[in-house]
């Protein structure tokens, strides 16, 4: 009986590697006609897709893929970046998506051990909470969006933006509007990873300046389209002497706009509102979206080549800081309240 791969089933569905992980892992973004041809071929052809290693090419590696976060469309389109790449290697690539909350630990290593993973990528990784457990794993891996090279790990390299320099330039950007009271809807400023950066980049400009940022208008919030709103909605009515919003996710910053629209506030007359990652949805948000743009294709391009130049080659670990883009549109204007 023939054993078929993820890539056996996305050539005869006609579709890419990224699509058929999609519908593996019940992602919602997959329109209905090609799910169902999606999940006939892997019913004919008995694919048991991620959770047995006999369903992988055999002589070819296996590279797991950890995706922290089911409802943030930019680790989404970092992953499916990196999937596309895996079309043009000869490796397995296996993916799981995880809860924010989640043990990205333990799902890596449940994955070594079903599927004799030899490599990572981990994709949103808070690599700082876990960093001795992880260093357990003892295989390559790649860390994306989150610059490691603090962690000290034998074998890990990483990829990122400069977060620490582009949260500096977000609030450059603000200040020079002359805004002062400045929401940020983040994680938790003191986690040490990449969102941490962007609040400590942030505090340095108000610093250059002579400013010292008030603490109270920094909130904790997850990243979806409905934490946006929601964490807007109560913040704004009750904070309502805030001139600006720096969100660090354009899906909280997505939300937060409609929630102020809701409260009969404006974007930017009223409220600036400053985004982060650059994913697609900002550009057509009502006013467009100003946000820092993350480059995802050449993230997932450096992260699978440095994976497997650690695989192949025994190549030393690197750490890459690649060039973020501020993106200024619609969404900020000069403070009108003192």
């Amino acid at each position: 009986m023939k054993v078929y791969t993820i890539k056996d089933i996305a050539a005869m569905a006609g579709v890419s590697v990224t699509t058929v992980s999609r519908v593996l892992n019940n992602r919602p973004d997959v329109n209905s006609a090609t799910r169902e041809k999606v999940e006939q071929i892997i019913r004919e052809c008995s694919f048991v897709g991620n959770t047995n290693a006999r369903g992988l090419k055999q002589g070819n590696e296996v590279i797991g893929v950890v995706i922290r976060g089911r409802s943030n469309p930019f680790l989404s389109s970092l992953a499916e970046a990196i999937l596309d790449r895996a079309d043009t290697v000869p490796d397995n690539f296996i993916t799981e998506y995880i809860d924010e909350k989640a043990d990205e630990f333990l799902t890596a290593l449940r994955m070594t051990r079903q599927n004799h993973v030899k490599g990572l990528i981990f994709v949103g990784s808070l690599i700082d909470k876990r960093v001795d457990a992880i260093r357990g794993l003892d295989i390559p891996m790649v860390f994306t969006t989150v610059n490691a090279e603090s962690a000290a790990l034998a074998r890990a390299s990483s990829v990122a933006v400069d977060d620490r320099s582009m949260g500096r330039v977000v609030a450059e950007e603000l200040l020079n509007c002359g805004h002062r009271r400045i929401a940020i809807f983040g994680s938790n400023p003191v986690a040490g990873d990449s969102l941490a950066m962007r609040f400590q980049g942030f505090c340095d400009a108000f610093t250059d300046r002579g400013l010292s940022y008030d603490n109270t208008l920094y909130r904790e919030t997850r990243f979806s389209f409905e934490a946006g709103y929601e964490l807007a909605r109560v913040f704004f009515s009750e904070r309502p002497d805030a001139t600006a919003l720096f969100a660090m996710s354009d899906t909280v910053a997505v939300g937060a706009i409609r929630a102020l629209r809701d409260l009969g506030k404006s974007v930017p007359d009223d409220v600036s509102v400053v985004g982060f990652d650059g994913v697609d949805i900002s550009r057509f948000t009502v006013p467009r979206l100003t946000t820092v743009e993350q480059p995802v294709s050449e993230i997932a391009r450096r992260s699978v080549n440095l994976l497997l130049d650690m695989m192949e080659k025994g190549a030393t670990p690197r750490h890459i800081l690649v060039d973020a883009a501020f993106r200024k549109r619609e969404s900020i204007a000069p403070c009108n309240r003192a």
